[in-house]
Parts: structure tokens; sequence; C-alpha cells
């Protein structure tokens, strides 16, 4: 039987919140079967949890945000896209403040986090949502899409004005049974541009943006020390924004998404639209590894 997993003991660490600036204690712990990945703000009074789904999803600006109404915990988005490619079903996710950390703004200190932690198999079947026709959003030319595919699969183009953007390519193409999470996307960061950092800033948001957390662009470079971790990491780094944006549906994906300048908001309205077409998925197991998607098998192997 492909198992669920968590987390073999809890784990902490501290960050910074990318927009809001503030200092943010990061508390990843296991959970029971069928849980999923619910949020905990150990700030709040009870009661101050919220579960990733689709309807949570509030608050996309620069960021996913999961909300109940009472509770709000933005950029989940890295952390996300860590336990998806981890394989991890079921995880208590404790701050004391309404931002994850950004790390280094990309899923890489996750991935350690879960990795240090250790994963463990828990005695239920792993329930996958299997995509069985195309459901496609739109808004302007922006469009992003769910193919059905034994497995998992992503293809993002973006479109960046841009020479250093330009030079590296603006697409990427990722078979989650033939790439590694961990060696090929987890460490793919974020990106912005010095000439947007008054205006995000005046708005709330970049408060704690910096070199050591995302690649800065100025007109014509990139500014970090050391350039790019890979060729493609623009684009790449969107394919891990959507990897995390498509786990808040609460269970594995079947699928093969590709998608033309999505972000966060098109990407959740793309799994609200699965969601409300019931001829579109169905839930699925498997009771052997053997009959399992390597997209998953593999990905355990490499983490």
């Amino acid at each position: 039987m492909l198992r669920q997993r968590t987390l073999a003991q809890p784990i902490q660490a501290e960050g910074i919140g990318l927009h809001s600036g503030q200092r943010v204690r990061l508390g990843l712990k296991p959970a029971e079967i069928n849980t999923g990945i619910v949020f905990v703000r150990t700030d709040l009074p009870e009661p101050n949890e919220v579960s990733s789904r689709p309807t949570s999803v509030g608050d996309t600006q620069m960021a996913s945000t999961v909300s109940d109404g009472r509770v709000k915990v933005a950029t989940v988005e890295h952390l996300m896209s860590a336990l998806s490619g981890l394989g991890i079903d079921n995880c208590r996710v404790e701050v004391d403040a309404s931002e994850i950390p950004i790390m280094d703004g990309s899923a890489a200190s996750f991935v350690y986090l879960v990795r240090s932690a250790g994963v463990i198999d828990q005695e239920a079947p792993k329930r996958f949502i299997e995509v069985l026709r195309p459901v496609e959003v739109r808004q302007d030319d922006k469009w992003a899409r769910l193919d059905p595919f034994p497995g998992m699969r992503l293809s993002f183009t973006i479109e960046f004005d841009h020479p250093a953007v330009t030079a590296t390519g603006q697409q990427v193409t990722v078979d989650l049974g033939e790439s590694s999470f961990v060696d090929q996307i987890a460490r793919a960061r974020t990106f912005g541009f010095a000439r947007d950092v008054d205006y995000l800033r005046s708005r709330g948001l970049a408060l704690g943006g910096a070199l050591d957390n995302a690649i800065v662009l100025d007109e014509h470079r990139v500014l970090n020390d050391g350039g790019l971790r890979r060729p493609d990491e623009f684009a790449m780094h969107k394919a891990l924004d959507a990897i995390g944006d498509l786990y808040l549906l609460g269970q594995p994906l079947m699928a093969a998404y590709s998608a033309y300048k999505s972000g966060h908001a098109l990407n959740n309205l793309l799994l609200r639209a699965l969601l409300d077409s019931p001829d579109a998925f169905r839930e699925r197991t498997f009771a052997s590894l053997s009959e399992a998607p390597q997209a998953w098998t593999r990905q355990w192997a490499w983490a």
C-alpha cells in the first residue's frame, strides 16, 4: 500500500516574514492520518487553526494566504511546495505571526527541516486526486490548465521583459517521475525588481525582503553576489510556487499542469474550477508501490 506520511518528530526554526518583516517562530509537528496540512497560530487564542484547502485561500497578492475568516497565515506556498515534494500528507504547522518565514526565498530550508525531523509512513492509504479530463481557467492573456497524466508534470511559461530573465529562458518543464524535487526545484528562489521596492513597501509588502531571501534585479542585471543558482531559476521558481499552490488542494494531484503567466490567484481558481467539476476527477489510492506513479515513489527515494 502507498501510505500517508508525517514527520517522525517535531522541529522548529526562526526566520523573517517576507512581507511583514516580522521575526517568526515556525514549528512543524507530526499529525494523525487524514489530518492534512493544518496551520496553527500560536499567538492567537483558540480557535486558532485553518486547514489547507482551495476555499481557505483568500488573499493572493504576492503570496498565497490561507484563512477561515478569523485565523490568517500568509506566504504558505514555499512550505507547501516542500511538503508536497517530500510526500508529507499530515502536518501541524505552528507560527507565532501571520506569515510563514521566507528563509532563503526558496523551499530548500523547509526541505532541510523536514529531512532533519525525519519522515514516517502511516497506516492509511495515500489519497490522490486524479484528473480525468482537462480543466482550464483564463484571465486576459494568462491561463492555467490541468490535463490527465499518470503522475505529476508541470510546464510553466513566464514573460518578463528584462535582459537577465530573457537570457535564462522563460519556460520550464518538470516531470516529477524523472526529476528530483530536492535537487532540481527546491533551491529556486523568489525574485523581484529593485524598481518596485518603494511601491511595495508603501503598501505594506516586501518589508522583510533582502538579497539573502530573494533574487533582486535592477534594470539590467541580477544584483545578488554569486548570481543565479541555476540557469532557469526564474521560471523554475514559478514551477515551485505552482507545486505549493496546487498542494493547497489538500491532497496530491495526478495531473499535467501547464500555465502561461499564471500566479497564486489563477492557480487557486484552477483548483476551485476542478472541484466544481465532479466529473473531472476522482479520488485514487494504490494497493502496492509497483502500481503507484513514479512521480512520488522516486521523490521519496531522492528525499
